[in-house]
């Protein structure tokens, strides 16, 4: 993905309303749940955009600001139906650069989470092609994603479940994280999307990394794989869209899961390009 072919001409001063850490303080990784409010009338947005954070950059090389693209974790109501607002799951990041071996904070994530109620964020956007959720209720939707990749899910969820009272299809979510304590929206810092555990429609599978000390990602191929019966009856059906999100780890993990539940790799390539022929793939992926 290549930040400098996205448009910035259009600026927004949005306001920060809230930040709120939704993993344990005592949790390595730091998560935040951030709230925008922004300007009225400054655009609309659908599940599945996403939108550029332009963190303060180093002017003294011709670069005054550095674009980060984050995904909206609010549907399009608002968060909490609050109009003109959106919201953004935030991981602090650090980098380590090859030649040094020092630690660097990334800048985006260190500026947004740092930031403080009442601090100006400035943002560009909205960014990509949303989700495509069929006005046909009684499709089935299959979300995969990991880490902060589950923050457009979270705005799905609310979407088809609060706006639409209800969904009669299937909705299943797998979701991973390195532990427990980091499955963003499942946990007890918040558990957004917990609170649709009671839908009948509604079930979440989740995944964890085999090894957390080593950064060994969720094992998200395996949970699908356990779950093969249902996936594969899922994708086959005609009815069926499939999101992904996150990193492109979660893809690969999906399309190694999906291989190994349609028997061969080749009749999971058919499936899948079914699939895009017929617009019921939708992905939202980044390195």
């Amino acid at each position: 993905m290549n930040l400098r072919e996205f448009d910035i001409a259009h600026r927004y001063p949005a306001t920060l309303a809230s930040s709120q850490r939704i993993t344990p303080g005592d949790c390595e990784a730091e998560v935040r749940h951030l709230v925008l409010q922004l300007p009225a009338g400054a655009f609309n947005y659908l599940e599945g955009q996403s939108i550029g954070v332009l963190a303060p950059g180093s002017p003294a090389f011709g670069n005054p600001y550095h674009l980060r693209l984050y995904s909206i974790a609010s549907p399009r109501e608002g968060e909490d139906h609050r109009a003109n607002t959106l919201s953004i799951c935030v991981r602090r990041c650090f980098y380590i650069d090859d030649l040094s071996g020092e630690r660097y904070p990334g800048k985006a994530s260190n500026f947004l989470c740092d930031a403080k109620p009442g601090d100006t964020i400035p943002i560009a956007g909205p960014y990509g092609i949303p989700f495509h959720i069929p006005a046909d209720e009684s499709c089935k939707l299959l979300m995969v994603g990991a880490g902060t990749g589950v923050a457009p899910f979270r705005a799905f969820v609310k979407h088809i479940y609060d706006e639409h009272k209800g969904w009669k299809g299937q909705v299943r979510l797998f979701c991973g994280a390195k532990t427990g304590m980091e499955l963003l929206y499942l946990n007890d810092m918040k558990r957004d999307l917990g609170l649709y555990y009671d839908q009948e429609s509604f079930q979440a599978f989740e995944a964890l990394s085999p090894r957390p000390a080593f950064d060994v990602p969720p094992d998200l191929d395996r949970v699908l794989i356990q779950n093969s019966y249902e996936v594969w009856e899922m994708v086959q059906h005609p009815k069926t869209f499939v999101y992904l999100a996150g990193l492109t780890y979660a893809a690969q993990k999906f399309e190694k899961a999906m291989a190994v539940a349609a028997g061969s790799l080749e009749t999971w390539r058919d499936t899948r390009n079914q699939l895009e022929a017929e617009g019921r793939l939708s992905e939202l992926l980044y390195d």
